[in-house]
């Protein structure tokens, strides 16, 4: 390392500590063990543009490991992204650009939001998988319009994920030459040495998955460093880990210590590192040598920009019609919901709403023509395999249906990444008692605003037999309450129209939960599903409301024609999605569920807690507010009361 590296390293390092100081919260540890990886990146490795941070071909860096947010921060600072010193002294601060774990949308030049260990890993995965798509479908031979790489830095807490071994499963499957992990092996967490926890091999387990290894013996060897990124870069058929020996808290009197991961060092150790580094500057200084240093660099970002849009101007006079679609794909505007008139018509006759999703999506993916997604080994179950639209795999990356495998959580982190990338829509399908599994990303899909969309089938205890560990019950409810995140249960071909309307327009995440079993098709329902309420039946104002969701949609149906023919008169509600609902007007929701009716009875095949809302005290909910059990679909609506003969009983009740 030369003089003015050396320097620039050790800036970043005590803008890093003293961000952290300034807050008295945060993790120095990675951050200065990482700088000069860090500074190795920004400065000879990454294809990228302070000025221009979001042009399409630059690479994408991710900071899997997110608690180390200073470290990015700080290099986005000192390479002139639009991250001021006062953003750094307002690290952690409310309202601040410079939040404590990395978040999309806040931070120019943070391309994923990351904090969940070993999900950034996944999202990395996600992001070379689009990279590769896109090439696959846009690149001309002499006109590379999409070429860049993926890189993800992560520590120990990663490799510990389980989370992380399913995404380098399916990326040494998939044979991502374009992604490089670089892997900072500290052999420390909060806990102490990884050896009381973490003791394999972790390179000959990514060996086994089918990656290059590689290893960097001195974090601090810039040119080892280059070396090794270009070493990966050669290996074009299989993905690289650069495992890089570093010490936490590098240069600090807590260097090697656990002590420094995720307390502040204090000013007063700051200062002596600083000191033992020979670094003379006052508290959030950049030397002007480094200023000079970096803004010699600015020339070779630019040709990173200006090369690539002479590029896309030479491809746009030699394939128009590929740079306008490219260009289409890119924006990634269905906001006009015209598009689909075609779509809505419902099914001949009764119908799995599964079955309903299958044939709306292999509709759907003619219209949105960037569509790609798959299933966790479940598309013939879940009916989410795009008919004629080949499969994505190593040797063809032109296929829209993707195999994820059984890998239900590294698929949604995947899908993130897919999303995240620009240029195409992702979808993914399992289970929805699986949804477990996937949690976590499905609530970085909320936090981050990315519009994936999530089908999950075998809804409620109509799946029968499985028994109680495939039959989902609280699920609804536990994703209904996360924030920014629409939940559609659709009663029908129709109401699963909008529900894949909504998904592609809304600009946030979607979960479509289908049944296995036959729902018959509403009358009644149509576009006014696009509001997350509606009336199915029933005129006039009414003596009670019945409100279903799904599946109970048709029994509330059936209840209401009792009840009318024994004087009483009944609305009944389709609520696919309570999140639109509750988004419409006052007036709107008023006219679907007057305030002046207060008899009311929901209805659904899960737990009652989300309900309570639309009855009120003088309401009643029939749900499920037990685990189902195994039988046949028939006896078990039976036996915990989603009969005819139960809802008429409860109307009675509060009538």
């Amino acid at each position: 390392m030369n003089n003015i590296q050396q320097l620039t390293v050790n800036a970043i390092r005590a803008l890093s500590s003293e961000g952290i100081d300034k807050a008295n919260s945060g993790h120095p540890g990675l951050p200065l063990g990482c700088a000069t990886i860090g500074y190795t990146l920004y400065s000879e490795i990454l294809k990228h543009n302070p000025k221009h941070p979001d042009f399409f071909n630059r690479d994408r860096f991710v900071l899997s490991a997110g608690h180390g947010s200073m470290l990015l921060y700080t290099l986005l600072h000192v390479f002139g992204y639009d991250v001021s010193m006062d953003d750094l002294k307002s690290f952690r601060q409310a309202g601040s650009k410079t939040p404590g774990h990395p978040e999309y949308g806040v931070t120019p030049g943070v391309e994923v939001s990351t904090g969940p260990l070993g999900q950034g890993i996944a999202n990395a995965v996600g992001l070379a998988v689009a990279e590769s798509v896109m090439a696959a479908k846009y690149n001309k031979e002499g006109y590379n319009v999409v070429d860049h790489y993926t890189y993800a830095l992560c520590g120990d807490g990663c490799m510990q994920e389980g989370i992380e071994y399913e995404a380098a499963s399916i990326a040494g499957t998939w044979k991502l030459g374009k992604l490089i992990v670089i892997y900072d092996k500290n052999n420390i967490t909060i806990e102490g040495s990884t050896d009381i926890a973490f003791t394999e091999d972790v390179g000959a387990r990514h060996e086994a998955q089918g990656w290059q290894v590689l290893k960097v013996a001195d974090g601090e060897d810039v040119d080892a460093l280059i070396n090794a990124v270009n070493e990966a870069k050669a290996e074009k058929d299989k993905p690289s880990l650069i495992i890089v020996r570093t010490q936490i808290g590098k240069g600090s009197k807590k260097e090697g210590s656990a002590d420094c991961h995720g307390s502040p060092l204090g000013s007063a150790l700051t200062e002596e590192m600083k000191k033992d580094m020979g670094y003379n500057y006052p508290p959030f200084t950049v030397p002007e040598e480094v200023k000079a240093h970096v803004a010699s660099l600015q020339s070779k970002y630019d040709a990173y920009y200006e090369d690539w849009r002479a590029l896309m101007k030479e491809y746009s006079k030699n394939f128009p019609e590929d740079a306008i679609q490219l260009n289409k794909d890119v924006a990634n505007d269905y906001s006009n919901i015209d598009i689909f008139d075609g779509l809505w018509e419902n099914a001949p006759k009764a119908e799995a709403t599964r079955n309903s999703s299958g044939a709306v999506l292999n509709k759907v993916a003619k219209i949105v023509t960037n569509l790609i997604g798959g299933a966790a080994d479940l598309a013939p179950s879940t009916k989410t395999y795009m008919k004629d639209l080949g499969d994505y795999f190593a040797g063809s990356r032109t296929g829209r249906n993707m195999h994820f495998g059984i890998r239900e959580h590294a698929m949604s982190a995947i899908c993130n990444g897919i999303q995240l990338h620009g240029g195409l829509n992702a979808f993914c399908s399992t289970f929805f008692v699986f949804s477990d599994y996937m949690k976590n990303a499905m609530r970085m899909s909320a936090i981050m605003s990315l519009p994936v969309t999530y089908v999950l089938t075998h809804d409620s205890i109509g799946v029968g037999e499985d028994g109680p560990t495939h039959e989902p019950v609280e699920q609804l409810a536990g994703l209904r309450a996360m924030p920014n995140l629409n939940v559609f249960r659709p009663a029908d071909r129709r109401e699963t129209v909008a529900a894949y309307v909504t998904a592609i327009t809304s600009g946030k995440p979607t979960c479509i939960v289908c049944s296995r079993q036959d729902l018959v098709q509403l009358d009644k329902s149509g576009k006014e599903a696009l509001k997350g309420g509606y009336v199915v039946y029933g005129e006039g104002t009414p003596d009670i409301i019945l409100i279903g969701a799904g599946s109970e949609v048709g029994l509330c149906m059936e209840s209401a024609k009792v009840l009318e023919s024994e004087g009483v008169k009944v609305r009944v509600v389709s609520m696919p999605c309570i999140e639109v609902f509750e988004k419409q007007s006052e007036e709107y929701k008023n006219s679907v569920l007057p305030k002046s009716v207060t008899r009311r009875v929901a209805v659904e095949a899960g737990v009652t807690m989300p309900w309570y809302k639309f009855v009120g005290l003088d309401g009643k909910v029939i749900g499920l507010d037990s685990f189902g059990e195994s039988g046949k679909p028939e006896v078990l609506m039976q036996k915990f009361g989603f009969t005819v003969d139960n809802v008429v009983k409860a109307a009675k009740e509060i009538l």
